[in-house]
Parts: C-alpha cells; structure tokens; sequence
C-alpha cells in the first residue's frame, strides 16, 4: 500500500559532500559515457491516442469543475495542474497517455447559477466552459481533450449504465420526504437549500454536503433551511425516487478497494475516507432529483426526474472520452491493459472511491476502474479561504492580472501543494520562494552557465574530459533524478520539484568550487578544465530543461531556446546522460526570473484582500453602527407610521440602507 508522505531534507549544495559507493560511481559514470538511449516509440502521438498493447498505457482525469463557477488557485492545484504534471512527465517518459478532463455541467449548481444570472442553463455553461477553458489554457494546462457533459453521449452512457444497474437488481425505489419550497413550487435539492449543519452548526450548508466539515447531509436533516433563490423557509413533501444499493455492491467494492489500494498508489487520505465509509456500512444513495436540468431517468414513472449529479457526473469522464474518440472503450473497459489515475481534492474522494467504482461494478461490464488516486488537502489563502463573493484570494480569472507569470503561479502551488495537509498560499513565501530557489538557485545556474559559455568560448560547447569531482556531481545528480523519477511515478509532485532544485544546487555548488572564471586565466591545461566543466554544466542545464518541463513548462522551452537543446533530449531516461556535445552552439542567453519586490508582494495582497480589508477597518466601528442602524430603523419606521411625504421617508430609507451596507462590510460579507 502505497501513501504519500513529505519530509523536509537538508538541501545539498556540493557533490563533493556526498558519499558513494565504488560502484554507484562507477555506473553513474558508465550511463553518462554511454550515452543516451534513441526512444523505441514515438514522443508526440497522433490523435486519437488508443491504449496499444506492449505499452504502459495511463488514463488520467482530474475532478470535472463545476461549471457554473470561477476556479480558484486552490482549485486549480487540487486537480487540474496536479494532473497536468502527471500527464506531461508520463509523456516525457514515452508512456502512452491520454489525459481527459472537461466542465461538470448538469444538477442544481448550474440552475441555481442561472436563476442568479437570468440565463438560461445552457447559457450559463457556454458561458462558463468559455471562461474555463481560457483559464485552464494561461495555466499552460495541456489535456488531450477538454470537454464538457451536457451531450447526448453523457446522456447515452449513463443511461446505459442505469439500465445495466437496474437490470440486475441494484436500483431500488423508494417514497422519500423532501423539502419543498411552496413559494417558487419547487423541491429543494442540494444547492436549491441552504441551512445549519446538523453536524457541525456551520449555518450555509447545502442540501447535499457542509463545505466546513465535509459530511454529506440529506436537506431534510438541515436546520433552520432556507429556500436558496427566495429565503423563504420550505415545508416537508413526499417524492418517489431511486437508490443505487450500496449495501448490496459493498462487497464487491470493498474487495476492490483493497486489492487497489494495495497494488496501487493511494493518497491516505483517501485509504481513510473510502476505510471509513465501508467500516460504517453502505447504505442505499438516491441517485434522482426532481429538476430539470440533467440527464434524465429513462424509467417508467421517473420520466420526469434526473440523475442525481455525484451518479451522473463521474460518468462524464467516459463521455468526454467518447467525444474525444468513437473508440473511448479501448480505454473504458480495458481494465487488464489501462491504469486509471484520478487526480482531485478531498472532498471529491467518496464519491470516486465508492459511488463511481459500485456503480461500474455493479453494471458488470469490464469497466476500467480506479488504481491510483491523488487527492490533495486544501490550499487555503493567507489568513483565511479563498472567497469569491468577498473578493479574498486570486481566481483563475484574475491570476494574470497580477502579472505574475503563469509557470511563477505553477511552481509556487506545486512547491506548497497539500499533499498530506493543507497549506496556505501567501504573497509573502511566494517571493521568498520565487527569489530563493527560482531567481538565486535555478536561474543563477542555468544563466551563468550559458553566459559564460557565450563569453569565454564564443557559444561553442568546448570539449569535455571528466575528472574525479565531475564524477561524483554526475553520480550525485543520478541519485537525485532517480529520485525525481521515484517521486514523480507515485505522484509525489512536491518532493519532485525538490530533487530538480536539488540539481541546480549541486550545479552552482560545483561551479563554486571549481572556479572556472580563475582556470581562464591560467594554462592551456586550466583553460581547457574550464571548458569542460562548462561542457558538463551545459549537460546539466539541458536535463533541468526537461525535468523542469511538467512543472513551468514556458520556462523550460526559453531554457530549451536558449540553449539550443536537441528535440530528443526530451526522451527522460533513469539516468543523467549528455545531449549536448562537443562543438554544440547555443543561443542567446537572457536571465529567465526577475527579482519580485517586497512592496510588489505586499501591493498584490492588498489587491486580493477584498473584503476582508474593509471589515478589518470597520471592526472597531461595529458598536456605534448597530446602534445607529436601530435609530433609524425606527426613525423610517415612525415616518412611515405617521404618513410623512414620500421624499422624506425615500431619503431615510436611503440612509438606513447605507448604514446596513456598512455592517455586512465590517461583517465582511460587502
């Protein structure tokens, strides 16, 4: 059973300092004067891409967005850049991969969001697949297919999949109370209704799931709940449905769950969550809700419901791949010869460990299920979460205008993704990190190499004649690809960002203790040592180029250019070998990260405080406002009684509504 777990290492700055064996040395020195391996397969495929037989194929997917919002950063590390990582060094390594993702479009967040908006729901997810899709693309997220779930083949696809379910005796039917909004004649499901957690108190719960504690709730355990587009508080009415017997799969997915939690990679927190679930004992899930917007129930008499979303939407990844390629269940029902990675946050993982895999086990059709699973903590901002409504935290939609480039924003949230914990982005360790490791580490090296290369050799990679010491910095950044590999196969995305700054490191530590700027001064013999430590170094810049792709993928071509790196030195092998030779030109060095200012970083958090500003500078004046928002309370209400002109009472009225505008915004909620 593999689990993810971070340990904070003393970083090394010199080969030197590193103890090997004989024989570790010896090897590390055989691969480097060996060469590098041509790839067997080609490194950039052909759409549509299919699982072939001999091959590693990987099915990656990371949480399908809600469509009807603007992903957060905290979002965006939680699956889709934690994926895209994956994905890229699956390629760089010559896997044949297909990596799929797309918008989650149907159920009560998109109506809801419509209501909200005037739109109807189809506008609203054209309208946010469009923002999306744009967002996703400044990431530099490179998926093989971004789709969405509103079509007919997410319509076809789980409608078979119920068929198959019900066939067999897993659905079952069942006359539920619900709660019923008499004003809007509506039923409130999930996001249609808001109230207390009956859990943990937390007064904006859903209808379906406390986004503070995480438990799923029915709406009818709420308390105090209010009707979502008109506050009125609903009443209690009956409503036929279906269920998605879990109690009868819970075998069957408890032997999968251990077979794939053993076999595979698994985060722990989804070993304990999806542990948790089947310890307590499964229970039957309605998988119906009376709306209209989603994939409907092809069942005599439920006509006129629709899948619940957490039944429908998981499905979405075999339809998007449908849309992708008529051949989808090469990859869907291939289980012997696909491994299925799912990337997503922790809230995400009963619904992927438990609902999605019963439902394909119980239609008992070959379906590829999960094997490994990387489901993060929460990235929480600066002193609190990420809020759109009080403008707190940097958006997808407005990271750019920061103008902070995109692969800055990539390293920072790889470099805290909460792998076991949660973390906190802050303005602060972002420009200690950026100026540390990016600016003063990484880009030191790679700029100082290839300067000094355009300098003293006039851009022509000199010869190259390995001595002892250049042995051990080959032997030492052997061990840390090694290392990176290892991480990066078990998702570790974090550890691995820290053995490719542990590179650069040995790199500047190497060129510190040799002085090459001293040797150019000397003989011919020390002219040609200075040579070769800059041919080694150059080798050395040309593997941070591809190793540092997954991770600041722009970054990596400007290192590429820069260094006119050949095509198939992105072929990553277990081994640090040389792709630049002897006689090698490169191109025109420039410095790759410019220096990020204190005030800069303290302008940028004040810039995405919102809201939690304000009521910071209003806290001290909550008293005296509530005071004076009682006073004319009943000053309107004393005009009104006394039948004061229009003007008179219109102009209190004004007053009161700027002194309540006040409170919600030392309440931070304006």
């Amino acid at each position: 059973m593999e689990t993810t777990a971070f340990t904070e290492e003393k970083p090394i700055t010199n080969a030197e300092d590193v103890q090997f064996s004989d024989a570790e040395l010896s090897a590390a020195a055989e691969a480097f004067n060996r060469g590098p391996v041509v790839a067997s397969i080609p490194l950039k495929k052909e759409h549509p891409i299919l699982p072939m037989r001999g091959e590693r194929n990987i099915l990656i997917t990371s949480a399908l967005p809600y469509v009807n919002n603007v992903p957060h950063l905290g979002n965006i590390i939680g699956c889709v850049l934690s994926a895209d990582v994956f994905a890229r060094y699956c390629r760089l390594r010559g896997y044949n991969c297909l990596y799929i993702c797309g918008t989650d479009e149907y159920g009560t967040a998109t109506e809801t969001k419509a209501l909200e908006e005037g739109l109807t729901p189809q506008e609203i997810c054209a309208k946010y697949f469009k923002i999306h899709k744009e967002i996703y693309d400044w990431f530099h997220i490179a998926f093989d297919y971004f789709g969405r779930t509103s079509t007919p083949e997410q319509t076809l696809i789980a409608q078979g999949i119920f068929d198959r379910l019900y066939q067999r005796g897993h659905v079952t039917k069942d006359l539920i109370e619900q709660l019923k909004c008499q004003h809007c004649d509506r039923f409130l499901a999930d996001r249609f209704v808001e109230g207390t957690c009956p859990l943990c108190a937390y007064e904006d719960a859903r209808g379906d799931q406390c986004d503070k504690c995480g438990h799923l709730i029915n709406a009818i355990e709420l308390k105090s709940p209010r009707c979502k587009i008109c506050s009125k508080q609903p009443t209690i009415e009956s409503s036929n449905h279906l269920f998605l017997d879990l109690a009868k799969l819970s075998s069957s997915v408890d032997q999968w769950f251990q077979r794939s939690s053993s076999e595979g990679v698994w985060y722990s927190n989804a070993i304990q969550v999806t542990s948790s679930w089947i310890r307590d004992g499964l229970k039957p899930r309605c998988i119906s809700r009376d709306l209209k917007w989603g994939t409907p129930v092809p069942l005599e008499g439920y006509t006129n419901k629709v899948f619940y979303v957490w039944f429908d939407a998981p499905i979405g990844y075999l339809s998007i791949t449908a849309c992708y390629t008529k051949e989808w269940e090469k990859w869907w029902k291939n289980p012997e010869h696909v491994q299925l990675y799912q990337f997503m946050a922790k809230d995400n993982i009963p619904f992927h460990t438990v609902v999605f895999p019963a439902s394909l086990i119980g239609a008992e059709d070959n379906y590829t299920l999960l094997n490994h699973i990387s489901s993060t903590e929460y990235l929480n901002y600066e002193d609190g979460k990420f809020s759109k409504s009080r403008g707190v935290g940097v958006f997808g939609d407005n990271a750019k205008d920061s103008n902070i480039p995109a692969d800055i924003f990539r390293f920072y949230l790889l470099y805290i993704r909460p792998e076991s914990q949660d973390s906190v982005f802050s303005w602060a360790d972002l420009t200690n990190k950026h100026n540390n490791e990016l600016l003063n580490n990484l880009g030191n090296f790679i700029n100082r190499v290839l300067m000094f290369i355009k300098n003293s050799f006039q851009g022509v990679v000199p010869a190259m004649s390995l001595h002892h010491n250049d042995k051990k910095l080959i032997a030492a950044i052997t061990r840390e690809l090694k290392g990176y590999v290892a991480c990066l196969e078990k998702q570790r995305l974090r550890d691995g960002l820290r053995h490719i700054l542990n590179i650069s490191r040995l790199g500047n530590g190497h060129i510190q203790a040799n002085q090459p700027w001293v040797l150019m001064k000397g003989t011919p013999a020390d002219v040609a040592r200075a040579g070769s430590l800059m041919a080694l170094c150059a080798n050395v810049v040309c593997l941070l180029s591809v190793i540092v792709q997954p991770y600041m993928p722009d970054i990596s071509a400007q290192i590429q250019n820069q260094l006119k790196a050949p095509e198939n030195c992105n072929y990553l092998q277990d081994v640090f070998v040389p792709y630049i030779q002897p006689g090698h030109t490169i191109g025109m060095p420039q410095p790759l990260f410019a220096k990020i200012e204190d005030s800069t970083a303290a302008a940028l958090k004040e810039k995405f405080a919102g809201r939690q500003k304000i009521a910071q500078l209003l806290e001290p004046l909550k008293p005296e406002l509530e005071l004076q928002l009682q006073q004319q309370a009943d000053k309107v209400r004393q005009l009104k009684a006394s039948n004061a002109s229009k003007d008179t009472v219109e102009a209190e009225v004004k007053t009161l509504k700027e002194l309540k505008a006040l409170q919600l915004g030392a309440e931070g909620k304006k």
